[in-house]
């Protein structure tokens, strides 16, 4: 969905976001908090995933869904 050229500029960079932010060494909460620390990572990532893919149109979805069904396993 990525390479796709329908789709918006702000799902690209919400999806780049959660990569950088499950990447980035440093939290909005530090790690070393027990229990709440770790929740963080398991809360935004998942949440700017979820709003990035309702931007991008159904059609878009459908089209590259069907794209990768249809590529062999090497």
């Amino acid at each position: 969905m990525l390479k796709h050229p329908r789709t918006p500029r702000l799902s690209k960079f919400l999806l780049a976001l959660a990569v950088g932010y499950a990447l980035l060494p440093f939290d909005l909460i530090p790690d070393f908090i027990p229990l709440i620390g770790h929740l963080d990572d398991l809360v935004i990532v998942p949440i700017l995933v979820i709003v990035a893919l309702k931007i991008i149109p159904k059609d878009v979805v459908e089209e590259c869904r069907n794209l990768v069904g249809r590529q062999e396993i090497i």
